[in-house]
C-alpha cells in the first residue's frame, strides 16, 4: 500500500534524527573553498569510506569536487557560528576562520573535534542532493567536546546524550 507523503511531513518527522554538522573543506585553485553539511554517515571500514551529502544547488561543491580531495570537519557544540558562516551563499567564508593544512592540503579547522582527510572516491546524485564518498587518507581526534547537532530544527549538542555503558 503507497502512503502519499508531502515533503513538509518528511522535513517535520525526520528532524526528529540528529545529524551531526560538518564542514566540508578543500583547496581550489581560486582558494579554500567550504561548505557545512547536516548529513555525515560512516560507510566501510574495508576500504575505509565516508559520506556526505551536498545539495545538488551548492555553490561550494563543484570547486571541491574538482580538487579531487577534502577534509570533513566535525564540529563542536561551540561552533555554531562557525556552522553559519561555512552555511551561508558566497564571500570570504574563511575571512575569519583560523586553519591549518591537512596531510592532503584541504583546511583543517581550528576547533574541530574530529578531521578526516578525504580523496574523492565517487559520487552519485539521489535525489536533490549528492552522495559523495570519501576514502579516508588520514584523521585526527583533536579535542574531547560534545559534537554540534542539527535536532528538530535547530541547533544542539551531544551533550546530554544517556550514558548506558554499552555499546550501541
Amino acid at each position: 500500500m503507497m502512503v502519499d507523503v508531502t515533503p513538509e511531513q518528511f522535513r517535520r518527522i525526520l528532524s526528529e534524527v540528529p545529524t551531526p554538522v560538518v564542514v566540508v573543506t578543500s583547496v581550489a585553485p581560486a582558494g579554500p573553498a567550504a561548505l557545512a553539511i547536516g548529513s555525515f554517515v560512516s560507510i566501510s571500514l574495508d576500504p575505509l569510506l565516508v559520506g556526505v551529502f551536498p545539495a545538488k544547488t551548492s555553490s561550494s561543491w563543484p570547486a571541491i569536487r574538482d580538487a579531487g580531495r577534502f577534509c570533513i570537519n566535525v564540529l563542536a557544540e561551540d561552533q555554531v557560528q562557525l556552522s553559519r558562516t561555512f552555511s551561508a551563499r558566497g564571500g570570504d567564508k574563511f575571512a575569519t576562520v583560523a586553519w591549518r593544512p591537512s596531510p592532503s592540503g584541504s583546511p583543517i579547522v581550528e576547533g574541530c573535534i574530529v578531521w578526516i582527510d578525504c580523496d574523492l572516491e565517487s559520487e552519485m546524485e539521489v535525489g536533490d542532493h549528492t552522495l559523495v564518498v570519501g576514502r579516508v587518507r588520514a584523521m585526527e581526534h583533536q579535542r574531547d567536546a560534545h559534537a554540534l547537532v542539527f535536532h528538530r530544527g535547530d541547533y544542539t549538542s551531544t551533550s546530554a546524550a544517556i550514558l548506558t555503558g554499552g555499546e550501541a
